[in-house]
């Protein structure tokens, strides 16, 4: 029980919460537009959003242990102190990316020939801080797959809906990153790692990150349109812009005290509040 509590730990597996409410968004979507609900097919489709975010920070931890291990903030990450060896953590990773593509396999053609796409953009997050500061862009395009992942996994098919929802994810998921890695500006810069905080400062990666948030709420508010959602979804989508905004409000360049509040609590809730309310919207 304690190893599992490691694992779980090493991978933040309460961050699921940022893309998994988004995904079923994508699964109920498809199935509000005539398509059967299968037991399966959803517990398939949890188990690739699992193992492939299992992956991707499983793997971003294995590939930074050493600048871990350096960074005061992060050396008290399972590998580098020493919890969870790093041969493990890799076995860890390579089993939940086998599981993946496993899963895509019986879902149908379509996800299980895009599923290496996927791990590639997930996994490939983890080098990009090495090169470029729009590594954020990259994470956020990972969990962007999420809506449009659970989208084709019931339809077999590209649409415009669920890809509004997946740029959704991609902007504001990026923006929040960008929030999150101001704490360790000092460090990245120091250690010749790239990000939008180290290129801009921190005056700029907050606006940088406002810019972002608001094409996420542009992107929500057209896809509210374009679905013809009922009043429920703008309910929801009011709550979502509200607590996108309120981080910014929480978040100061002479104050970096609630970023972990801004983060994980607000944004948690916003992609919770959103989903509910969306779903039910979609059957009522």
């Amino acid at each position: 029980m304690s190893s599992i509590k490691h694992y779980l730990s090493l991978v933040k597996f309460s961050h699921t919460i940022f893309a998994l409410p988004f995904a079923l968004i994508g699964f109920t979507l498809a199935l509000s537009e005539g398509h059967s609900f299968s037991l399966k097919l959803l517990l398939l489709v949890l188990v690739c959003m699992i193992t492939a975010r299992n992956s991707a920070m499983a793997f971003n931890r294995f590939i930074d242990r050493k600048f871990d291990a350096l960074n005061p903030r992060t050396a008290i990450r399972e590998i580098p102190a020493g919890i969870i060896n790093p041969k493990n953590a890799l076995f860890f990773i390579i089993t939940n990316c086998l599981l993946f593509v496993t899963a895509t396999y019986f879902i149908n053609t379509i996800c299980f020939y895009l599923s290496p796409v996927a791990l590639f953009t997930v996994l490939f997050y983890s080098y990009t801080k090495r090169f470029t500061p729009l590594c954020h862009l990259v994470l956020g395009c990972g969990l962007a797959l999420a809506p449009i992942g659970a989208y084709l996994a019931v339809t077999g098919v590209f649409a415009w809906l669920p890809l509004l929802f997946s740029f959704t994810v991609f902007t504001w998921v990026s923006g929040f990153d960008i929030i999150y890695a101001l704490q360790d500006e000092a460090f990245d810069r120091e250690h010749k790692l790239n990000s939008i905080p180290v290129l801009l400062g921190t005056k700029g990666a907050l606006r940088f990150s406002v810019v972002l948030h608001l094409f996420s709420i542009a992107f929500v508010v057209a896809a509210g349109f374009l679905g013809h959602f009922n009043f429920l979804y703008w309910i929801g989508t009011t709550f979502f812009t509200g607590l996108v905004i309120y981080q910014h409000t929480i978040v100061k360049p002479n104050d970096l005290s609630r970023v972990n509040l801004a983060f994980g609590t607000t944004n948690g809730i916003a992609s919770v509040v959103f989903a509910c309310f969306t779903i039910i919207s979609l059957f009522i």
